[in-house]
């Protein structure tokens, strides 16, 4: 008997969430309405009511579940075996990855946040400065060891994250250029300035 695999269709929620990303990247969230996000997935505007309470709630879901996503991928990097060198250079291919498989919502996390209330505008500053704070920590410990060129911590990781943002509004699916070559190209660019001694 042959089985039949259907493929699910993305539920409502997660297509108003990236169509609201989309939005807020063209827009901005502050001109962007709930009746442009319900133009955007075929809804009237009071049905987007069902699926959210508010603007600022789509927001906080895309941010929040984006920098869980960064957490875990941190988490997981921290528990590797391999040097700090090694460690950093999977950083940099875990933001490479985010940007271009969802660049909309990173669009969103690195731009929008600023947007939400608190008390959720201070968790989510708690949580980027955790990573941050956990980042520079790998590059503390690649400088100590030798492994890493003896720069400052805050310099090397906010240069690293800088030089990934463009990313986010350059990059679609099909261009001729793969993510995997993204990934060669940067982290060559990026890792000869730090690494010594390999």
């Amino acid at each position: 008997m042959t089985t039949i695999t259907t493929i699910e269709p993305p539920s409502k929620r997660a297509e108003i969430r990236e169509a609201a990303a989309q939005l807020f990247r063209d827009k901005g969230y502050a001109a962007t309405s709930m009746r442009d996000l319900a133009e955007a997935v075929g809804l009237k505007a009071p049905s987007i009511y069902n699926h959210f309470a508010s603007k600022e709630e789509i927001l906080r879901s895309i941010c929040f579940d984006n920098a869980q996503r960064f957490l875990n991928g941190l988490s997981q990097i921290e528990r590797m075996p391999g040097s700090a060198a090694d460690k950093l250079r999977a950083l940099i291919r875990l933001h490479i990855l985010i940007a271009t498989e969802d660049a909309t919502s990173v669009i969103a996390i690195n731009d929008e946040w600023r947007h939400l209330t608190e008390p959720y505008l201070s968790r989510f500053v708690a949580i980027r400065r955790e990573y941050e704070q956990r980042f520079k920590a790998i590059v503390e410990q690649g400088v100590q060891c030798g492994k890493l060129r003896n720069v400052h911590p805050h310099i090397a990781v906010h240069t690293i994250f800088s030089s990934m943002r463009w990313l986010h509004d350059w990059y679609k699916p099909g261009k001729s250029i793969t993510p995997t070559d993204i990934e060669r190209d940067i982290e060559g660019i990026l890792m000869e300035g730090l690494v010594c001694g390999e």
